[in-house]
């Protein structure tokens, strides 16, 4: 009677731990799909929650980690893109601001934070009149919503005024500047958060298990073949449709069905170095104009981020390298406006992510479709979504389903995304106002309490259930101090961590914060996730090794003049899992129905 009642639950356990992603696989090998999704990124699983929703049977499988490429190594931005007025793409804007409001306000406050930027003139009246006029319209079409923008409008500044604001800028090379806001996200940590929500209300969530070829009846895709990297069982997953939501390896994925898209997704590099709060005083981060595109200087807790570059790169997809030159960009950029110049001594952490930006095939349309997104049928039962960018996913996802939906029999549901807060998110505002009592309750510091809300909202609490268990785990991590061992544990318990670089990547952000980028946290964190998840002590050691080795890999890199030797310097050091690209081959499992 229990498993029927549960069988039959609208929400499952806001937990994704190794026995959700047991249930999870044995439950897509067991049953067919109406939507599997292939891709653990922003957009996959922003699609595998969006089809759950509507009410379908839904499973989504990723090779990886959850935001393993592209989601996990943005700029951290919910940003309407205000380089985008220049080019009149207005519509992207509008769309993009609307869900900027809808994240910081309904979706994820405790994920999406308001951040203040200066845009810097150097040039007097026509210039502060030019981009006057377009933060006019950049606040403006945040109004155009269903909701307030949840961030103050754009001010002008003068000289004097900025250089208050940002002593650190260099006199004589500003005259003025213009403040506007946008919002910032740990980009990893939203997408394990995402994850965590399309499971609980009934999404079959799988890391770690790769689409190796699809299953077809006829042309029809009705399937794919997958291999679990844990178990190393592989296994047919049967779905009415199949959602291709790879990122940087749409193409590998569409060749692998024997098919061509009608657009084709280009890789661009961008690198984006982390450098220490400490090193220039500003109250706020800067918007700068190169000669490429614009460049951020972003506050990042203790850090600043400063980025991006935008270069081609057709070398390792999972592992992109940034390079020494790469590094010297962005520093010259940057020390372009400040008092006081960066110098490589500064830089504390350094990562590079790949943008799936659409391209005309050869022969086709030449327009600029950088940053908008494409979905198409490609085949019958294999629906691909490519392009967009990270503050749009949700709209990409909706899309998307509802080009897999329009294939589906029956009435289906229309998204209602929109309305979905992110686990955490419902009364995070209160628990917000009660964390000097929280932190007095627990004998912790309010700066940790503060951090521990501002990471999982109201799921806080399962936290401070580890700390009471367990008072050792609300010490720091090595060389780590915003990080407490409970994070680790609960990484493991219930945001699907598998591997050690799961954690010191991407549920934490160890890796480019720290100045060792996480050697010193290694040995605790693993020894901690070994408790969970069963490590013996030459597993915690192979963790250990492999974590090590990605990281002098890394450092080698970022030392090498150009990509090619940058590439072959990360490669270098092996995953945890062997990875290699996806390889191009026939459809398999094909078979008549």
């Amino acid at each position: 009677m229990a498993a029927r009642q549960s069988a039959k639950s609208v929400r499952r356990s806001a937990n994704l731990g190794p026995e959700e992603r047991r249930q999870a696989i044995a439950s897509m090998r067991e049953r067919e799909l109406d939507v599997l999704v292939i891709g653990g990124g922003i957009v996959g699983v922003g699609a595998a929650l969006d089809a759950v929703t509507r009410g379908l049977r839904v499973g989504l499988v990723e090779a990886r980690d959850f935001a393993s490429g592209t989601s996990s190594r943005s700029s951290k931005l919910i940003h309407g893109g205000i380089r985008y007025l220049e080019q009149f793409n207005f519509g992207l804007v509008r769309e993009a601001l609307i869900e900027r409001g809808l994240l910081l306000q309904r979706i994820a406050p405790h994920l999406v934070k308001p951040v203040r930027f200066l845009y810097p003139l150097s040039k007097p009246v026509v210039e502060r009149a030019y981009i006057g006029a377009g933060m006019a319209m950049y606040d403006a079409f945040s109004y155009t919503g269903f909701m307030r923008p949840g961030v103050p409008l754009h001010h002008h500044l003068s000289k004097k005024q900025m250089l208050k604001e940002i002593p650190a800028l260099h006199p004589d090379a500003l005259v003025g500047g213009i403040t506007y806001y946008d919002a910032q996200v740990d980009d990893a940590r939203y997408v394990a958060e995402l994850a965590r929500t399309a499971s609980f209300y009934g999404a079959h969530v799988a890391s770690r298990v790769r689409a190796e070829g699809f299953v077809k009846v006829g042309e029809r895709v009705v399937g794919i073949q997958a291999h679990d990297y844990e178990s190393g069982e592989r296994f047919e997953i049967r779905a009415k449709q199949v959602v291709n939501a790879t990122g940087v390896w749409t193409g590998d994925t569409q060749e692998m069905v024997g098919s061509r898209s009608d657009f084709r997704v280009r890789a661009s590099k961008g690198v984006h170095l982390v450098v220490p709060r400490d090193r220039f005083h500003s109250s706020m981060g800067l918007l700068l104009r190169t000669e490429k595109s614009v460049l951020f200087v972003i506050p990042w807790g203790r850090h600043w981020i400063i980025g991006t570059t935008d270069t081609d790169w057709e070398l390792d997809k999972a592992h992109p390298a940034a390079t020494a030159a790469d590094i010297d960009y962005i520093l010259g950029h940057v020390n372009s406006v400040l008092a006081t110049k960066l110098t490589r001594a500064d830089v504390e952490g350094v990562y590079a992510g790949l943008r799936p930006l659409l391209a005309a095939p050869e022969g086709g349309s030449t327009a600029n479709l950088s940053r908008e997104h494409h979905v198409s049928h490609t085949v019958p039962g294999l629906v691909m979504i490519a392009g967009g960018k990270w503050t749009t996913y949700r709209v990409m996802a909706k899309d998307a389903i509802d080009e897999a939906v329009s294939a589906i029999d029956g009435k289906v549901p229309a998204s209602c995304t929109e309305d979905i807060p992110l686990l955490g998110a419902v009364g995070y505002r209160a628990a917000w106002n009660k964390r000097g009592k929280i932190a007095k309750a627990f004998g912790l510091h309010k700066h940790r309490v503060e951090h521990l809300l501002n990471r999982y909202g109201t799921l806080t609490d399962d936290l401070l259930d580890i700390i009471r268990e367990r008072p050792e785990l609300a010490e720091p991590l090595p060389g780590a101090d915003d990080y407490l061992g409970a994070e680790v544990r609960y990484a493991c318990l219930a945001e699907g961590a598998l591997h050690l670089d799961d954690v010191l990547a991407r549920r934490t952000r160890i890796s480019i914060e720290a100045w060792d980028r996480g050697v010193a946290a290694a040995p605790v964190a693993a020894r901690i996730m070994a408790e969970v998840l069963g490590w013996d002590d030459e597993r915690i050691e192979t963790e250990i090794n492999t974590y090590n080795k990605r990281v002098a890999a890394e450092l080698a890199s970022q030392e090498l003049p150009d990509d090619e030797s940058a590439d072959q310097a990360r490669l270098a050091a092996p995953d945890i899992v062997p990875l290699g690209a996806l390889p191009v081959v026939e459809p398999v499992g094909t078979r008549e129905g």
